[in-house]
């Protein structure tokens, strides 16, 4: 089969085209002939931060899985041939990578494509969504009323955290960076955007909340300012973020009795720790695009598998608007 191969790590033009064995599926999992994979930040970490929990080199890269399995392992039973089917369930340590026609993956991390959903829209979902909603269902468990705030409501984790927050019930507040990006956040949802350029913390909170401070705050930026959260969580609320690999001061979070919840939903993959769970979101993920609640925001660039490194040098300049997506079958590349 034809892959896009790394043999070592560094900038996007380590990948190679190559042609491997293809895979076949073990006890438990799916081959899969991919359709389309997408392109997430953490998919460009793995390319360049080196082994730690990337594939052993060579490698294929890529996290985000759809496709049509073509045949199942021993044990499986909730899968068949000729099924389409999307996960985020590859391109870690002990897993295949999704930046190929085909791929092994474990039947558990997998749920059926959304009927509601194109190929290239599908692609784009696993890997955010099942952040966001570890974030926001699993962890901070938001309910109808809560006021959530949402750093980052127009980026790749973040436009889909407006949607299933609103989906819970919520009032959603987002921070965004200009005028284009808050038209993107309210198209996902949003009640109210703050532009975090010329608005401070202090402002915001007393301008949306009369000062109280917000019930959730999500921080999807993978940045690295944690006191922007915790300034506008209110007393003895929760804070979820998908960065915390960096030295912060922690008092704030102390004197309002606040919750810090880190969201890496890479650990079930690289752990073995409840597999079937991240299957549960997405099953439930596409009964919420079949009820119009949740779609994902497409960049408009085409890619194909021969132009992996174009799409990752795409993301890492900052020039995506909407999710990276890599069109591999025939049933993408037609859309």
């Amino acid at each position: 089969m034809q892959v896009q191969l790394i043999r070592a790590f560094g900038a996007p033009d380590v990948f190679e085209a190559a042609e491997i064995d293809t895979p076949r599926p073990g006890p438990g999992q799916l081959l899969v002939r991919q359709i389309a994979a997408s392109v997430n930040p953490v998919d460009t970490k793995l390319r360049t931060a080196g082994p730690a929990i990337a594939p052993e080199l060579p490698a294929v890269l890529g996290c985000d899985v759809a496709g049509v399995v073509e045949a199942v392992g021993d044990g499986v039973r909730c899968f068949a041939p000729g099924d389409a089917v999307y996960g985020c369930a590859a391109g870690v340590r002990g897993h295949g990578g999704a930046y190929g026609e085909y791929v092994a993956v474990d039947a558990a991390f997998m749920a059926f494509k959304p009927d509601a959903l194109d190929w290239r829209e599908t692609a784009a979902l696993p890997l955010v969504t099942i952040t966001a909603w570890e974030a926001l269902v699993d962890r901070t468990r938001v309910a109808p009323g809560d006021h959530v705030l949402i750093h980052g409501g127009a980026g790749g984790v973040g436009h889909i955290a407006v949607q299933l927050a609103r989906a819970q019930g919520a009032r959603v507040a987002t921070t965004i960076s200009s005028a284009a990006k808050a038209d993107i956040a309210r198209r996902m949802g949003a009640d109210e955007t703050i532009n975090y350029r010329e608005e401070s913390v202090d402002d915001y909170v007393e301008r949306l909340t009369g000062g109280r401070g917000f019930d959730v705050v999500f921080d999807a930026t993978g940045g690295s300012d944690i006191a922007t959260s915790f300034a506008g969580a209110r007393v003895n609320g929760q804070v979820a973020t998908i960065v915390s690999q960096y030295t912060a001061d922690l008092t704030p979070m102390h004197t309002k009795s606040l919750t810090l919840h880190t969201i890496f939903m890479l650990t079930s993959m690289l752990n073995g720790v409840h597999p079937q769970h991240h299957g549960e979101i997405l099953a439930k993920a596409a009964g919420l695009a079949a009820a119009d609640q949740l779609r994902p925001m497409l960049d408009e660039r085409r890619f194909t598998l021969g132009d992996v490194a174009a799409a990752h040098a795409h993301l890492e300049a900052g020039a995506a608007v909407g999710k990276i997506v890599i069109d591999i079958g025939e049933e993408a590349k037609t859309l």
